[in-house]
């Protein structure tokens, strides 16, 4: 049997040799017709640390690691162009 592989970006990397990946999927109500974004977060095991925030990624399924990780990194597939840091708005009022 083929393992599912998902692809997402990588939203949390704080915890050691783990991951939270959100992936976003467009789907279709089964009644009405209208679509949506349907977005679902996924635990996976990163034995290099090699993934951060904002990294696109690719995982793929596994046997479960923890009780929380049934995949496991496969590859990076883009990484983060960097992060934005907005000033306190606090401090330009004085």
């Amino acid at each position: 049997m083929a393992h599912k592989t998902l692809t997402g970006i990588v939203t949390s990397d704080s915890r050691d040799k783990s991951i939270t990946v959100t992936v976003t999927t467009r789907e279709t109500h089964p009644l009405y017709g209208k679509q949506y974004t349907a977005s679902r977060k996924y635990q996976a095991h990163d034995e290099a640390n090699t993934a951060n925030v904002g990294d696109k990624v690719t995982i793929e399924e596994t046997r479960p690691i923890s009780k929380t990780k049934s995949f496991a990194l496969k590859s990076v597939d883009q990484r983060a162009k960097g992060s934005i840091e907005l000033k306190d708005d606090s401090e330009e009022a004085k």
